[in-house]
C-alpha cells in the first residue's frame, strides 16, 4: 500500500509541540513523558485498528508453544507505514532526540492489547546494539490507558508506573534498555483496547 493510500483521517489528528518532561532513573537511565502529544488520537486509533494487518504470534515456552498475549505488527526500515501521522511522529522524534541519539528512528513496531488479559512480561529491548550501548526507544500510546511499569534489572520492586493512552508519549533513554526492565502487566479491571507504537533505531529490537 503506498503512502497516498494511508492518509486515514489525517485532518482529525495532529502532533502537539514536542516538550516531554524527563524523570531521571538510576544507572544512567531516564524516562521522558508527554501526555496527549497526539491530539485527536482516537481517530488514529480507529484507523489503525481497522487498517493494520495484525498478527497473532506464537512462541515456545518450556515444553510447549503458547500464544503471545497481544497482537503485533512490525514495519522494517523503509517500509510504508499505515498512517501518515506515524511517519510525522517518527520524523519529529528523530529531530528532537538527534543530539542525544546521533541517528534517526527507522523502524516501527506495534502491539495491540485487546483487553486487560493482554500483556507483555518484564523485559528490555536488548536485541542488537542495545545490549551494550545506550539507546532511545519511544512509545506512542493510543486508545485506553494501560500501565507501563519499570523496575531495575538487578531486582527490587517496581519503582515507576505510568498509565499511558489517548496519544501519550513515553520515551526510555540512556541505559534504560540495559539496566532496567519494563512491562505492561495484566489487569482484571475493565479496560478497552490500546495500541502501542514503538520507534527504534537501526539494529535495536
Amino acid at each position: 500500500m503506498h503512502r497516498q493510500g494511508l492518509l486515514l483521517d489525517a485532518d482529525a489528528s495532529a502532533l502537539s509541540a514536542l516538550a516531554p518532561r524527563r524523570t531521571p532513573l538510576t544507572l544512567g537511565a531516564w524516562v521522558d513523558v508527554q501526555p496527549g502529544w497526539v491530539t485527536g488520537s482516537d481517530a488514529v486509533f480507529d484507523d489503525l485498528l481497522a487498517a493494520v494487518d495484525w498478527r497473532a504470534d506464537r512462541r515456545p515456552m518450556y515444553d510447549r508453544v503458547v500464544d503471545v498475549p497481544r497482537l503485533t505488527r512490525h514495519y522494517a526500515e523503509g517500509q510504508a507505514l499505515p498512517h501518515c501521522l506515524i511517519e510525522d511522529a517518527r520524523v519529529a522524534l528523530s529531530r528532537h532526540y538527534a543530539a542525544e541519539l546521533g541517528e534517526p528512528f527507522v523502524t516501527v513496531g506495534m502491539c495491540l492489547y485487546r483487553d486487560g488479559r493482554d500483556s507483555v512480561a518484564w523485559h528490555g529491548d536488548r536485541d542488537g546494539r542495545s545490549s551494550t550501548v545506550d539507546t532511545v526507544v519511544a512509545i506512542l500510546s493510543l486508545g485506553s490507558p494501560r500501565v507501563l511499569a519499570l523496575r531495575r534489572r538487578d531486582g527490587g520492586p517496581t519503582l515507576h508506573r505510568f498509565a499511558v493512552g489517548h496519544g501519550d508519549l513515553l520515551v526510555m533513554g540512556g541505559s534504560c534498555q540495559r539496566t532496567w526492565d519494563h512491562a505492561v502487566p495484566k489487569t482484571s479491571a475493565a479496560v478497552g483496547p490500546r495500541i502501542s507504537i514503538q520507534f527504534r533505531v537501526r539494529g535495536v529490537r
